[in-house]
This record gives C-alpha cells, sequence and structure tokens, in this order.
C-alpha cells in the first residue's frame, strides 16, 4: 500500500483540489492519504475528512509543518512512503510510477519533474523560474518543491523529522546522487508566486532553510543542491535571456541578505509562505 503524508496548515482554498486528484480512481495494491491538520483555523479538516475512508485526518494544535509530518509518520502503514505539499496538484499516474520506482530492496529516494505554473505571475516572476528551470540543480535528482518519496529501505536512512524548515532538503541530503530518481515522463504542479515580493519569501525561506542544516547538520553534505549562480549556460552568448538574468541574480542578492538575517534569529522565525497562489486556486 502506497502512505501519503500531506501536512496541511490553513489549506482550505487548495485542498479539495489535491485530493480529487489523488482519489481519483483506484490504485493497484491499495492507497492511503494522512491528511496532518497543524494549527488550522480554517475549514481544513472537515474538508479532508469528507474524502473518508480513502483519507485519514489526524490533528494538531501546534502549528508546525514538522510537527504534522511526524504525526503522519505514526499513522502511515505503508510504502513507498510520499510527503505531499498541500497545494501540490499530483495525479495518480504520476504516484503509481513513483511507487513502482521506489519498490526495492535498495535506499531509494524520488520525485516526479517538476512543472512550474506561472499563468497568473508577474513580469519578474515567470523571469525568474525562466532561470532557475534550467540550473543543473533540476537535472541532478532534484528531490523536493513540494513531493518527495522514499522507498521502505530509504526511510530507515534518518529517525523522526528534526525541527527544520527545509525537510526536503534534508531528507535529499541523506541519499546520493545516484540513489536519488527522477523516472522520466513523470510530473508534477506548483502554482508559482504571483507577486515578486511572494517569490522572495519563498526563496528566502529555501536559502535559509539550507543555511540552517548546514549549522545544525554539518556532516550531510549538501551534494548537487541548488545554486545562486545561472552556471548551466553562457549567458552573455544570449542577449535574449539578459533581462531574466537579471532577476534571477537579483533574487539571489535579496534572498541571501534576508536569509543572513534571519538566520541570527532563527529562535523567533516566522514561517513565510506564498498565499497569491492559493488565492488563485481558490479561483479557479
Amino acid at each position: 500500500m502506497i502512505s501519503i503524508i500531506i501536512p496541511a496548515y490553513n489549506e482550505a482554498d487548495v485542498i479539495e483540489r489535491c485530493l480529487d486528484a489523488l482519489t481519483a480512481r483506484s490504485v493497484e495494491g491499495g492507497i492511503e492519504i494522512i491528511v496532518a491538520c497543524n494549527g488550522c483555523e480554517d475549514a481544513t479538516a472537515k474538508l479532508a475528512g469528507a474524502y473518508a475512508p480513502t483519507v485519514q485526518v489526524v490533528e494538531t494544535q501546534t502549528a508546525s509543518k514538522i510537527t504534522a509530518l511526524n504525526l503522519g509518520e505514526q499513522a502511515a502503514t505503508g510504502f513507498p512512503r510520499i510527503y505531499l505539499d498541500a497545494d501540490v496538484v499530483v495525479d495518480l499516474d504520476t504516484i503509481e510510477g513513483i511507487a513502482k520506482a521506489l519498490r526495492t530492496d535498495e535506499a531509494r529516494a524520488a520525485a516526479p519533474k517538476m512543472h512550474v505554473d506561472t499563468s497568473h505571475s508577474s513580469w519578474p516572476v515567470k523571469a525568474f523560474y525562466r532561470i532557475w528551470l534550467q540550473q543543473p540543480y533540476h537535472q541532478q535528482g532534484l528531490i523536493g518543491g513540494g513531493f518527495y518519496a522514499v522507498s521502505e529501505a530509504g526511510r530507515v536512512r534518518f529517525e523522526a523529522f528534526p525541527p527544520v524548515i527545509a525537510d526536503d532538503e534534508y531528507v535529499r541530503r541523506h541519499f546520493s546522487a545516484d540513489e536519488r530518481l527522477n523516472p522520466a515522463g513523470l510530473t508534477f504542479t506548483i502554482k508559482a508566486p504571483h507577486r515578486f515580493s511572494d517569490l522572495v519569501k519563498v526563496k528566502t525561506r529555501s536559502r535559509l532553510g539550507r543555511l540552517e542544516l548546514k549549522q545544525k547538520f554539518p556532516r550531510l553534505s549538501s551534494g548537487s543542491g541548488e545554486q545562486s549562480g545561472a552556471k548551466s549556460f553562457d549567458i552573455v552568448k544570449k542577449p535574449g535571456l539578459w533581462p531574466a538574468a537579471f532577476v534571477y541574480l537579483l533574487v539571489n542578492a535579496l534572498t541571501r541578505i534576508r536569509a543572513k538575517r534571519q538566520i541570527r534569529e532563527l529562535d523567533s522565525y516566522q514561517w513565510e509562505r506564498d498565499e497569491s497562489s492559493r488565492t488563485q486556486a481558490a479561483e479557479g
């Protein structure tokens, strides 16, 4: 049986979109979906509960993604195990493809190829992703961005999720490049922020998460982690990319400054997330 754990904090605007895709049909071997509501003050739990018995809802009053992940782990019984953000849309063909790749006695982590929907995004956001998606990071076993999965042997590599910002990067660093899989033809979709300011928030959180891992878990190699420079092509020879490259480098400069400031005040850090893409989902 495939187990899918979905940590959810005030996700009433998007949870049905996510669960509709995951419950569209039956799955060979069965599937259990656990929505771990953490600190929700909206109708997330009620909406998810309507999908029972395929969907099980577990709740905690603590608004913490890590607490939610560990709570979901306690309820999960199957492998492979998939960790999915509530605002992600992925079809069951992709779920089954990832599960097939992870039905092995070997320690493996996997994720589909990420598709970024920028249809509602401003020009600077679209420009950023035009460069970001061409970085080597996306060609070297990208694990994360809202969807990652592990085999049963892979899950033994770490115990409970520790209190970190970048849970996906924490998991990724437990696997070598050869152990990280991106099976061909499998994709999932995330919605890009609408506004430049929201993009900076999201990318600052990503950078801060990597700084935190370096501080708390220095022995976990970053391997082929996300790089800050546009290194996958020679920009000088492609003038048409100069405006997009400028936006990309500007975002990296701003997030570097913000993350370095936030790492000094990590104990009081307030989770930053993009609300604009969630509102778009509610509006269709």
